[in-house]
């Protein structure tokens, strides 16, 4: 076995690692958009309350 065979062998190895992480990254990122998007609905569902309450009051 050559040198260059055994590199070969163990950058092989090595892609599928790279892969995973890339993958679990793209996720979190995604999963990160979507608690930003969940956050935003929610506090603006507490000031719709919030200015419907106000205008209740009559404030």
């Amino acid at each position: 076995m050559d040198q260059s065979d055994l590199m070969s062998m163990l950058d092989i190895e090595s892609r599928p690692t790279k892969t995973t992480n890339s993958k679990k990254r793209k996720w979190r990122e995604i999963e990160a958009i979507h608690d930003q998007y969940k956050l935003r609905k929610e506090l603006s569902e507490m000031d719709m309350l919030l200015d419907y309450e106000l205008n209740e009051a009559g404030l």
